[in-house]
């Protein structure tokens, strides 16, 4: 009956979560990295949010970051101890509270990406879903609980973290190098920021992570007289192509635990700075996201990225006033190696499993994304980590929304895996 209760308060709830959602996506929190403020405004308004409710603690790690507002990127921890209190099971449920830029601002026809629109039984806005959606709902499964004067099984800590979107420099993982204390082997961690539309897919493993850039270096000069000069285009298109051959042959594995079952590697982005067709470029980029299955080093990826880009200078080789051209760097954009996957036996998976087939009458099933998640930062240090949500799968995209049944939904299973 008591869970019965929580359940019922989480949908007392619903315009409540809708309306915090709504107030937390009027606020950018975009990483100096695309040349903006950081998450300081956002974890700010969410401690205002917070402030009178029923946490045990509330502790705020800032990480240290000169470009960002006031030098910091927030990371916000709050605990509702279990019925042990301190020593209580723990569950940690993370959701991060920064978000990607707006992108091409034609493409938004329902709203402007921070001015939050309610329509159709959906929260449009950028950081809507991800990782807004869930954020909120971590939120809600933990408030009907301190509305009901009720103290869950497990202790929750509900992680609001920066910088997820640009590598987790400032957030998980500078709070796993700087404040190891944290955190314990027994710990149970869920991470709701991937899934499917039905919310029957549970991620317990993810691919290595790698993206680098090629800077090709050549000599520009006039196109009608191609033999006093290099072409940096036309050395940076065989070395890519050469490359995402050699790469897809060499690692061709497949593992069906994964969707797509192979490793990934793909030329993104590229280009050079002349703005003129009849100017041979003496400069070019190209770069790579590489998705790749645990079988692999990336560190041999790398290998190979070098051995290739060697091959392509010798084919190009060309001595202009006194310089040996062209010159080929390779700069690691990011990096995160594969992580041990998490045991589909674990407990957190089993109660996930309960969860679904209790609340929603469906099985789930288990299996590996092309990476990266906060899950790989907690399987590194042996602590069992799922990455579950109920999802529309829009983030990313112009138009962006959250269902707001999808958030109510995964509240209630939040609070299960809080209580049972």
């Amino acid at each position: 009956m008591e869970f019965e209760g929580v359940l019922k308060e989480v949908e007392n709830l619903r315009d409540e979560m809708v309306e915090t959602l709504v107030e937390l996506i009027k606020i950018p929190a975009i990483s100096p990295d695309y040349g903006y403020e950081g998450e300081y405004d956002k974890a700010q308004k969410l401690l205002e949010i917070i402030k009178d409710w029923s946490f045990d603690k509330v502790e705020v790690y800032n990480a240290p970051d000169e470009r960002a507002k006031n030098r910091v990127r927030p990371n916000i921890l709050a605990y509702y101890y279990g019925e042990k209190g301190e020593e209580s099971e723990r569950l940690w449920i993370l959701t991060h509270i920064d978000v990607v830029p707006p992108g091409d601002l034609s493409k938004w026809t329902v709203t402007e990406p921070f001015k939050p629109v309610v329509k159709d039984g959906k929260v449009y806005g950028r950081g809507s879903e991800d990782n807004g959606q869930s954020l909120v709902a971590s939120l809600y499964a933990v408030k009907a609980m301190m509305n009901l004067g009720i103290r869950p099984k497990r202790t929750v800590i509900l992680a609001f973290v920066s910088d997820e979107e640009t590598g987790s420099k400032y957030g998980i993982g500078w709070l796993m190098k700087e404040h190891p204390e944290l955190f314990r082997e027994d710990d149970l961690v869920l991470v709701p920021d991937g899934g499917n539309e039905d919310g029957t897919f549970i991620e317990v493993a993810e691919k290595g992570i790698l993206w680098f850039k090629l800077r090709v270096k050549g000599q520009q000069v006039h196109a009608s007289m191609p033999d006093k000069g290099l072409n940096a285009h036309r050395v940076a298109l065989d070395l890519a192509y050469n490359l995402d051959k050699r790469l897809h042959e060499k690692y061709s594995e497949r593992d069906e635990l994964f969707d797509p079952p192979e490793s990934t590697f793909e030329p993104t982005r590229g280009g050079n700075p002349v703005d003129s067709p009849n100017i041979i470029p003496g400069e070019h980029e190209v770069v790579f996201d590489c998705r790749v299955l645990p079988r692999y080093s990336l560190d041999d990826i790398l290998r190979d990225v070098e051995d290739v880009a060697e091959e392509v200078k010798k084919r190009h080789r060309k001595e202009l006033d006194g310089k040996v051209l062209p010159e080929i760097e390779v700069e690691v954009l990011q990096r995160g190696d594969p992580a041990p996957p998490t045991d589909p036996n674990s407990e957190i998976v089993k109660l996930l499993k309960e969860a679904i087939k209790e609340l929603r009458g469906k099985e789930a099933r288990v299996g590996g994304i092309g990476g990266g998640t906060f899950a790989a930062f907690f399987r590194r240090k042996g602590i069992p980590a799922v990455v579950w949500a109920t999802l529309d799968e829009t983030a990313h995209q112009p138009n962006e929304y959250a269902k707001i049944d999808n958030m109510v939904e995964d509240a209630k299973v939040m609070a299960y895996l809080a209580l049972r």
